[in-house]
């Protein structure tokens, strides 16, 4: 997620336990079934709701309507799912009405104890590996909602884009929303006839019925909820293919002729800026790539995964396409486990830019790290730990750019062949999975042969790091 410069930025539960009757086997030497309610919240130490324990999410089908006159969003998902653990019930995170549940396709008794969550009681329990189906059917309102103080869903009379950090998914299908538990994308929307609609992913279909159209869009590769995206509306299209990858450059007719030019000239930048990283990354990690800007004005860019979606800037913006296809592998593949690790995500996509401007003729890394350490930054930029810099800090500037110095310092730090070692590794191993701080300091250690704790602990917690070799600088 990036806030395009000069624009405003984005104004970036436990849920009470169902007891049930415990039931008894009828010898006299039974002993009691113990209830296993999946946990409302994951526990992350931010957002400690997000997300529900109990269950691993393995593929979502989404199948939507979205009316643009009444705003009004209807339609079913149906989440493939594994147990984690024996269930008597468990959570999903949503915010529009609930019309039913099923389970394996009979009918379940759903609850909403707190507005952002819908507990589901299965007819049985459930047992720790067994595989099932959820079907959520729902209509509602999104643009009526709001969650953990966001209100997210942006739409206007002829347009609508879903897209949103760290919260988007419980506006428009129940999910288990957090980071940990990614999963595959299959989403269908259905609008007016005459509008388009784009997802993540591949398309694999287009029907039109009546007034109406669905479009049809699959991702092959598991995806975090916040990730998940779908626009609908009137849209420019251009789309390619280079070398293998294909490509798609969406922006929308809202915008002005000079905006849509100026767009679609950045967009097009997409696939030459893709072929740079992986030069220094190593392969893509999708099989498709695009963007898609919108007339909406969010204040904000974000990687939704293979098609990211933009604000209205314009072609010389370069570094902003850059920084959210550099999510593509730190943040997108490679998925962060807690918030508080998101300096991994947002350090090295503001890295990457920087290593643009480096072999496109700007300032080399190294100085642009002397720059911003002897530069006028207020206490305030250092003070931030930006290793844990609490729930309502996530996005603030000492993450992006302090996170992006601690690349480079530690680029300066254990040498060149070293730290492209390191990253390349780091995309490599963790692809279509998770990362941690900790995670990146071992494998970091271990490429270089260095003890970094001392590194790590200097550019990551509050305070100027020392001027000192040992941190990059010296």
């Amino acid at each position: 997620m990036l806030t395009p410069r000069g624009s405003g930025g984005l104004a970036a539960v436990l849920v009470a336990t169902l007891v049930l009757p415990i039931a008894l086997l009828t010898t006299p030497t039974a002993k009691a079934v113990p209830t296993e309610h999946g946990a409302a919240g994951l526990g992350d130490g931010y957002f400690p709701i997000d997300g529900n324990g109990g269950y691993d999410v393995r593929k979502y089908q989404i199948r939507n309507r979205y009316q643009f006159a009444t705003r009004r969003l209807s339609g079913h998902t149906t989440l493939r799912v594994r147990a984690t653990q024996d269930l008597t019930s468990f959570s999903l995170d949503f915010l529009l009405p609930v019309e039913e549940v099923r389970i394996d396709g009979r009918r379940v008794r759903h609850t909403r104890p707190r507005p952002h969550e819908v507990r589901v009681t299965p007819r049985r329990v459930i047992s720790d590996g067994e595989r099932f189906t959820v079907r959520v059917a729902y209509a509602g309102f999104p643009s009526r909602k709001s969650y953990a103080g966001e209100s997210n869903w942006l739409a206007g009379r002829r347009e609508v884009v879903a897209m949103n950090q760290p919260h988007m998914a419980p506006w428009w299908f129940p999910s288990n929303d957090h980071p940990a538990d990614k999963a595959r994308m299959d989403i269908a929307i259905t609008v007016p006839r005459g509008n388009q609609v784009f997802a993540n992913g591949r398309p694999v279909s287009r029907r039109v019925h009546g007034r109406l159209l669905t479009r049809r869009w699959v991702a092959k590769e598991p995806m975090a909820t916040y990730l998940a995206m779908f626009a609908a509306g009137r849209f420019r299209v251009d789309r390619g293919v280079r070398d293998g990858l294909p490509w798609l450059a969406v922006v929308s007719r809202q915008l002005s002729r000079r905006q849509r030019r100026s767009n679609l000239a950045l967009m097009r930048k997409t696939p030459r800026i893709v072929a740079a990283l992986e030069e220094d990354l190593g392969a893509y990690p999708f099989t498709r790539v695009g963007g898609l800007v919108t007339s909406l004005a969010p204040g904000f860019a974000l990687e939704t995964q293979t098609l990211p979606t933009y604000p209205a800037v314009g072609r010389g913006d370069t570094w902003l396409v850059v920084h959210e296809i550099a999510h593509q592998w730190f943040g997108d593949s490679v998925t962060l486990r807690r918030w508080r690790d998101i300096w991994l995500n947002e350090g090295a996509a503001t890295f990457m830019e920087i290593r643009w401007e480096e072999t496109h003729g700007g300032t080399s890394g190294e100085q642009w790290l002397r720059d911003q350490y002897d530069g006028p930054h207020s206490g305030s930029f250092w003070d931030l730990p930006i290793g844990d810099p609490g729930p309502g800090r996530i996005f603030a500037t000492p993450v992006y750019d302090r996170g992006a110095m601690t690349f480079q310092a530690l680029r300066n730090r254990v040498g060149e062949a070293h730290f492209w070692a390191i990253l390349q590794a780091w995309v490599t191993d963790h692809r279509n999975g998770h990362g941690t701080r900790a995670a990146f300091h071992a494998l970091a250690e271990d490429v270089s042969g260095e003890d970094l704790d001392g590194f790590f602990d200097a550019w990551l917690s509050s305070g100027k790091p020392a001027d000192t070799v040992d941190n990059g600088l010296g």
